[in-house]
C-alpha cells in the first residue's frame, strides 16, 4: 500500500508528528504506516477532503495552512501522508 518514496518520507520526517522515533528503518516504517491510520492523498484537495471527511470545518483561506499540520507529510510528488498520531 505505501510504496519507497511514501515510506522514506515518514522515516525522514517522523519527528515533525512524534517526540521521538517510531520506526528506524524502512521495514519498521512500514509496518507502522500499514498498522496506523495513515493515508496517501493526491494534492491539497485530498488534504482538504479527508479533514473535512474527519469533520473539520477548513476556510478556503486555511487550506495552505493544513499542510503546516504535524500529521501531513508531503512526499514531494504532489502526495501527502497523513498520519494521524
Amino acid at each position: 500500500m505505501f510504496d519507497d518514496k511514501v515510506v522514506s518520507c515518514f522515516l525522514d520526517n517522523q519527528l515533525q508528528l512524534f517526540p521521538e522515533e517510531v520506526a528506524s528503518t524502512m521495514e519498521e516504517a512500514r509496518e507502522f504506516l500499514e498498522d496506523s491510520e495513515a493515508y496517501v492523498v493526491d494534492g491539497i484537495e485530498g488534504v482538504v477532503e479527508y479533514f473535512e471527511e474527519a469533520g473539520i470545518d477548513i476556510e478556503e483561506d486555511s487550506e495552505e495552512e493544513l499542510l503546516e499540520e504535524a500529521e501531513v507529510f508531503d512526499i514531494g510528488d504532489g502526495r501527502y501522508l497523513i498520519v494521524e498520531a
